[in-house]
C-alpha cells in the first residue's frame, strides 16, 4: 500500500506538470533529457565516426557549389574587371563543363573528404566535450529551462570547436583549395603533390597561410550555426514534439548555416585569397595584413566584393549543413545501439 501510494504521488505530481501553464517548457526539458540520454549511450569511437561521416557526406553532396564558391572567390585576384563584370553563376558552371568537363566539379573532392573527415570529428566531439565543461564550471543544470545560459555556452562551445577543428586540419584545407582552384593548369597533382611542392617553394609555413582569416571566421561561424541551431532545434521541439527528429534537424541545420555563412562570408573569402598568394608560383597580390586585404577588395572591387561568390555560398551551406547535421543526429541514435561492442 505504501509503494502504490508513493507511486500515485510520483505520477499526480508529473501529471500536474503535464497539465500546468508550463506545458511547453516540460516537453522541451523532457526532449532535451532524452537527447542527453542518448548521448551519455554513445561513446568516443562511434561519435567521431558520426561526425567525420556526416561532414564527407554533405561536403561531396555539395562539391559542385562549393568549387563554384571558391573560383567566384579568387575572381578578384585577376586584373581583368571585363570578366568580373560577365561572371555568373550559370556561365562559370558552363566554362567549367566545357573546358574541364563535368568530372571536374568534384576536383579536390578526395582532399576535402581527406580534410572534412577528422575535421568534422574533432569539430562535433570537441564542442561536446567544450559545452559539458562549461556546464560544469559554470554550475547549470542542464535538465532545467535556462535558454539564455544556454545560448551562451553553445556559442562559446561552438567557436572553441572551430577553432579546435581548423588548427588540427588546417594543412589539408589548404591544398584543397588549391586544388579546386585550379582549372586548365595542373600545378598540383594531387595531394600528396601539393603539400611537397608548398613545403619546397613556400617553406612548412606556407601549409598554415592565411590561418589567422581562417581563424577568425571558423570560430564566429561554428559558434553562430551551433547556437541557432541548437536554439532553433529546441524551440521547434516545445512547439512541434510529434515532428520527425530527422526533419527537424535537417531544417535547423539549413538555416543556421545560412546565418553563419552571411555573419563570416567576408573573412571566408579573404582566407581563400590568403591561400592562395603563391600558388602555382604566381606573384604575390597582397603585401599587407588581413585589413590590408579588405581595403584592397573593398577599393578595387568595392563592398560587393566582399561577397563575392555568396549565392552560390548560399546554394551549398542550405543543403551542406542541413545534411550534415541530419546525418550526425542519425548516426549518433543508429550507432548507440552499437556503442558498447566498442
Amino acid at each position: 500500500m505504501q509503494t502504490e501510494a508513493r507511486m500515485g504521488v510520483v505520477v499526480e505530481g508529473g501529471q500536474r506538470g503535464l497539465n500546468s501553464g508550463h506545458g511547453g517548457v516540460s516537453v522541451d526539458n523532457a526532449a532535451r533529457k532524452l537527447a542527453q540520454q542518448q548521448q551519455g549511450q554513445i561513446g568516443t569511437v562511434p561519435q567521431l565516426l558520426a561526425g567525420g561521416v556526416a561532414g564527407a557526406l554533405s561536403k561531396t553532396c555539395t562539391a559542385p557549389l562549393a568549387r563554384l564558391t571558391i573560383l567566384f572567390q579568387v575572381q578578384g585576384m585577376h586584373s581583368n574587371t571585363t570578366i568580373l563584370r560577365k561572371a555568373s553563376i550559370w556561365h562559370e558552371a558552363s566554362r567549367v563543363i566545357r573546358e574541364e568537363g563535368f568530372r571536374a566539379f568534384w576536383k579536390g573532392n578526395l582532399v576535402t573528404i581527406a580534410h572534412r573527415l577528422p575535421y568534422s570529428s574533432v569539430n562535433f566531439y570537441s564542442y561536446e566535450c567544450y559545452k559539458k565543461f562549461l556546464h560544469m564550471i559554470l554550475g547549470l543544470d542542464i535538465h532545467r529551462e535556462n535558454m539564455s545560459a544556454d545560448l551562451g555556452v553553445h556559442f562559446v562551445a561552438g567557436g572553441l570547436a572551430g577553432i579546435t577543428a581548423a588548427s588540427a586540419t588546417y594543412p589539408l584545407d589548404l591544398v584543397r583549395t588549391r586544388l579546386a582552384a585550379q582549372t586548365n593548369v595542373m600545378y598540383y597533382r594531387g595531394i600528396g603533390h601539393a603539400l611537397q611542392t608548398i613545403i619546397r617553394e613556400e617553406g612548412v609555413l606556407g601549409l598554415y597561410k592565411g590561418l589567422g582569416a581562417t581563424l577568425l571566421g571558423v570560430g564566429p561561424s561554428i559558434a553562430i550555426s551551433f547556437s541557432v541551431y541548437e536554439s532553433l532545434r529546441s524551440f521547434w521541439k516545445s512547439q512541434r514534439p510529434q515532428d520527425s527528429t530527422i526533419m527537424v534537424s535537417l531544417a535547423c541545420g539549413s538555416l543556421s548555416g545560412i546565418a553563419s555563412s552571411t555573419a563570416t562570408f567576408p573573412l571566408d573569402l579573404i582566407r581563400r585569397r590568403k591561400q592562395l598568394e603563391g600558388a602555382g608560383g604566381r606573384a604575390h597580390v597582397y603585401t599587407t595584413g588581413l585589413l590590408g586585404i579588405f581595403r584592397h577588395v573593398i577599393q578595387t572591387e568595392g563592398f560587393r566584393g566582399l561577397y563575392r561568390g555568396i549565392l552560390p555560398e548560399y546554394y551549398k551551406v542550405v543543403p551542406g549543413v542541413g545534411i550534415c547535421f541530419m546525418s550526425y543526429e542519425t548516426l549518433k541514435m543508429l550507432l548507440a545501439d552499437v556503442t558498447p561492442r566498442l
